[in-house]
């Protein structure tokens, strides 16, 4: 499979696209009006960033107790009753007066929620296109989130600005609320991919079959670590230019857009190693120019720049699958994005806590420092020599 059209002909791609855009566009609305609404309240940009991105910690609690419902609960059921309680969620963060310890334990239950909507999501994928259709079907989910998040923080900024957070977040609520219906009168009934009732001890079962793998505990790392690193830059957005916040998070948009667009349909299987590891790396190097605080014309061309190597994160998953029994999939796809949402949170912290001593843009240099030298000790585990005798030695 290598056209759009091919793709989109496909029975339930459409409506599976069409969830995935409408929670991307609620989480990207809802994100910026919360994070704008924390920093107004408190003035501290480690609170603004976990307003934003702390929802991500407890994504470690879904990866180790529900994962094992990802190949488990009939996939149509499950995407709509999650979609419903982001809804629900959004609604009650909108609350005047609601306390910032009830906010987070609020943020903190949606994240669990959506430990497991990657599971179910991409194991969906999956299922639904041929083989050689993946690494094409997640790249265009993953260009839906690229346009949804340019739209969603250029019309966040505007709602917030217009009307006030609040009332953004119910405009979020609302895009949850249409995803719930298309997931339920769009998606087909289907039956569960796996066998036995979903249960904590058999989500760390598979969990502990998944991570047995040397190739796939690099492939973790190398998906989780880096990238959770450089979303910590981007969670600082909000302190180091808060009247252009929003420019920022839409410029990153773009350059992930752009960089998911040229691999997933462009570059041949042929080549894919030959960029993978400048990917990972353009992914932070970039961000080091912010250590000089540059002005917003640089500023933005380095976050558009740096965000496209986010494509790389397409090639390790394609590796991923390679090396995964396919009745483990969808878990072994939660994993990753629980893992990658859980890091997420981890360097929305880090970041948080150094910009509280140094300045933002001290802090995102750091932070891509880091993640270049993560990317550059992870780069023996992942030559593309070692990876046929470890699928091999599996198999």
């Amino acid at each position: 499979m290598r056209t759009y059209r091919e793709l989109f002909r496909t029975p339930e791609f459409t409506p599976l696209f069409t969830v995935g855009s409408a929670q991307v566009a609620a989480s990207t609305v809802s994100g910026l009006a919360l994070g704008t609404l924390v920093y107004g309240t408190t003035r501290s940009p480690l609170l603004s960033a976990l307003s934003m991105f702390g929802a991500s910690f407890s994504q470690v609690l879904g990866a180790v107790a529900l994962l094992s419902a990802a190949d488990r609960l009939p996939p149509r059921a499950a995407m709509t009753c999650l979609a419903l309680v982001f809804c629900a969620g959004t609604v009650v963060l909108a609350v005047p007066g609601l306390p910032l310890w009830a906010l987070f334990a609020v943020v903190l239950g949606m994240g669990l929620a959506a430990s497991l909507g990657g599971g179910v999501r991409f194991g969906l994928l999956n299922e639904i296109l041929p083989k050689d259709g993946y690494l094409l079907g997640r790249s265009v989910l993953n260009m839906s989130v690229g346009v949804q998040q340019i739209v969603g923080f250029a019309a966040g900024g505007v709602l917030v600005t217009a009307f006030s957070p609040r009332g953004t977040l119910l405009v979020g609520a609302g895009l949850d609320l249409v995803a719930a219906a298309v997931a339920r009168f769009g998606l087909a009934a289907r039956p569960p991919r796996a066998q036995g009732r979903p249960s904590p001890a058999e989500t760390w079962r598979t969990n502990r079959r998944l991570w047995s793998s040397p190739a796939r505990r690099h492939l973790y790392l190398a998906l989780w670590v880096p990238n959770g690193l450089i979303v910590g830059c981007e969670s600082l957005y909000v302190a180091y230019d808060p009247r252009h916040a929003g420019t920022l998070f839409a410029s990153a948009a773009a350059g992930m857009l752009a960089g998911d667009t040229l691999v997933g349909r462009f570059v041949p299987k042929w080549w894919r190693e030959r960029v993978s590891a400048p990917l990972r790396l353009l992914l932070a190097v970039p961000y080091l120019v912010f250590l000089l605080h540059p002005a917003l014309p640089l500023a933005v061309a380095a976050v558009a720049l740096a965000s496209a190597g986010y494509a790389a994160s397409l090639l390790l998953q394609e590796r991923l699958l390679a090396v995964t029994p396919e009745e483990m999939s969808g878990q072994a796809l939660g994993l990753q994005s629980s893992g990658t949402m859980t890091m997420q949170g981890v360097g929305a912290a880090l970041a948080g806590s150094v910009a509280q001593f140094t300045s933002a843009s001290a802090a995102m240099a750091v932070m891509a420092a880091v993640s270049v030298a993560v990317t550059l000790a992870l780069a023996p585990g992942l030559r593309p020599e070692g990876y046929g005798k470890v699928s091999c030695a599996r198999t």
